[in-house]
């Protein structure tokens, strides 16, 4: 049977880390061997262009950075995530293409119709099953990944103003696709994000998880 795509989105300090490590210890205690993995990253080419990207490339142009995005999700889809569904493994995603609509979208301006030429490319018509956003106040953010020293990702060191088109344009990516798209108040604590979460798994897909 084929297994489950969850992705978790999100802006910085978010909590999909969190969120994702609940969700799999509790699948792995049902037996579902999950497979954790993020964007861009999940290969070791997909790696390189993470680090680049992130790291090294403080003067890229918009569309550059687009099209690194997408050849790292292409050999991720590929390589990683296709060959655990097709074997039955439930694979939880640290960021996917949605991403990509809020950071190089919102964020950058590229047009969405070029991301989705793109997407349509790299990733075969695969779809989340399910996912889940975690919306969260820019302001807080910022106090949550500044409290904690993540100031070296470009996009962490973003300013407001292109945080705040990443979040509204997050937003705009649940109201297209609400069957999918949940979105969850990351302000709330952490047992309580984590209980509705099971609550969704567990109706959407029959998984009995504690």
């Amino acid at each position: 049977m084929r297994g489950k795509f969850i992705t978790f989105e999100g802006g910085d300090g978010a909590g999909k880390t969190t969120q994702i490590r609940l969700l799999a210890e509790a699948l792995e205690r049902a037996r579902k061997t999950p497979i954790l993995t993020r964007e861009p990253g999940g290969t070791a080419l997909a790696e390189e262009i993470r680090d680049w990207v992130l790291h090294h490339s403080s003067t890229v142009d918009p569309e550059t950075e687009v099209l690194l995005m997408f050849a790292a999700r292409s050999h991720h889809t590929s390589e990683i995530i296709e060959p655990a569904l097709e074997s039955g493994h439930w694979v939880l995603c640290d960021r996917y293409t949605d991403a990509s609509y809020a950071y190089q979208g919102g964020g950058r301006g590229v047009p969405n119709h070029v991301i989705a030429s793109l997407e349509a490319i790299a990733t075969r018509g695969l779809k989340p099953d399910l996912t889940l956003l975690l919306d969260l106040a820019v302001d807080a953010g910022v106090r949550r990944t500044g409290s904690r020293g993540d100031r070296d990702d470009r996009f962490e060191s973003e300013e407001f103003t292109f945080k705040e088109r990443v979040r509204s344009a997050y937003h705009q990516v649940a109201a297209n696709d609400p069957d999918r798209v949940v979105t969850l108040d990351a302000s709330r604590p952490i047992d309580e994000i984590y209980e509705k979460i099971k609550n969704l798994v567990q109706e959407r897909f029959g998984a009995p998880i504690d």
